[in-house]
């Protein structure tokens, strides 16, 4: 039998252990754990939207009207009014034929993959996707073809090596440990050069990137093809949960069908998805919080410049700072915390063998005073093993 106790030591020994902390009010900048107050650079919500008030009295009212849970799965009698309206905004949105909700990110990106592929058919990734995107690879039993990072001409050349089957690439819009973006545009004319499938998973681009933060996929297509499907989370820029696909009338009819995290699932609160529309008009007018986010990105850049920091190359409001040794990592979040900064260090498997990095995020919910603590505490703390690691 499995040796769990063994195994989990190993992996403490290892420095590859996981906890969890629990906050003890709502999401924010300043998130209070255990008492103690911190000032947070690890959080997703970028616009600083999860405990907007005008969300707040969105649910309210979507939980008066709708009450609280679904009931059953959307084909079932779970598909409510909120939902609906829901798609039909999302869909206006993107400019896409119609959208379809999931209950995660995780969950659609599985239903997409499986629903289009399978076995003797293969699906190109490249090699920093989400581990959503592997995972639906997998268990679509098609072959998994994993291509350098957001290298085109290695995509091509195995691309062109297969010519039995259905072809999909798929791809993060945002890489979200790396914080950069994918060639998008490159990647849809390689798959229509290739009568092969796209699936771009922009859950860390939209609300934040491009023309009324539509995210970056939209943004980098002028026009988007039907064999193209946007992903995308509704848990970060946008600030409450869930998550759509969004693409023409034939794909969405086929997800309803053939999706199985679709189909076999209780559907998200129709509360949440009431507040969501809130939450995607906050977005369209967003454009203040979009360019006060991109000053902010760059006064934490032009600071970690000076002060001669590792950071990765990011335009995006994932910031990483590259440390490489899982226990050099943790002991630099353990001394930023220990300064009153939140900021997670993230080690193997999540990111490659010897690049941890402390995972910095930034919000428009900051303010220019706290990047400058960030990197005041961070020339601080910096001055020991991580200096020298490098």
């Amino acid at each position: 039998m499995q040796n769990l106790s063994a195994e989990l030591a190993e992996r403490k020994q290892q420095q590859l252990y996981r906890t969890r902390q629990t906050l003890d009010g709502a999401q924010g900048v300043r998130v209070q754990i255990d008492g103690q107050e911190y000032l947070s650079f690890c959080s997703n919500d970028y616009l600083g939207l999860a405990n907007h008030p005008s969300l707040i009295e969105a649910m309210k009212e979507g939980a008066e009207r709708f009450g609280v849970g679904s009931g059953a799965a959307h084909l079932v009698s779970g598909h409510s009014y909120a939902h609906q309206a829901l798609e039909e905004d999302l869909a206006e949105f993107t400019g896409r034929p119609r959208a379809l909700l999931f209950s995660t990110g995780y969950m659609a990106n599985l239903g997409v993959v499986t629903a289009l592929a399978g076995r003797g058919d293969s699906v190109f990734e490249d090699r920093l996707n989400h581990a959503s995107l592997i995972d639906a690879a997998t268990l679509s039993h098609a072959r998994l073809i994993r291509y350098p990072h957001n290298d085109t001409v290695k995509l091509h050349e195995k691309m062109s090596a297969v010519t039995q089957g259905v072809r999909l690439i798929a791809s993060d819009a945002v890489f979200s440990m790396d914080g950069d973006c994918a060639p998008v545009a490159r990647l849809a004319r390689l798959a229509t050069d290739n009568a092969a499938w796209l699936l771009v998973d922009d859950a860390h681009g939209l609300g934040v990137l491009g023309e009324d933060g539509r995210g970056w996929f939209l943004d980098q297509l002028s026009e988007v093809p039907d064999n193209a499907l946007l992903m995308a989370t509704l848990g970060k820029g946008i600030g409450t949960f869930g998550a759509f696909v969004a693409g023409s009338e034939d794909l969405i009819e086929t997800l309803i069908q053939q999706a199985r995290t679709f189909i076999y699932t209780t559907a998200p609160p129709p509360a949440i998805a009431w507040a969501t529309r809130t939450a995607l008009r906050l977005v369209s007018e967003g454009d203040h919080l979009r360019d006060k986010l991109g000053d902010l990105v760059q006064r934490f850049r032009n600071g970690a410049s000076e002060l001669g920091l590792p950071l990765m190359e990011s335009q995006t409001p994932i910031q990483p700072l590259l440390i490489g040794d899982s226990g050099a990592a943790l002991r630099l979040s353990d001394r930023l915390r220990a300064h009153g900064l939140l900021v997670t260090a993230i080690r193997p498997p999540t990111v490659p063998k010897d690049t941890a990095r402390l995972r910095i995020t930034l919000s428009a919910a900051h303010e220019p005073a706290h990047i400058d603590r960030l990197l005041d505490t961070l020339a601080t703390c910096l001055e020991g093993d991580v200096r020298a690691a490098r």
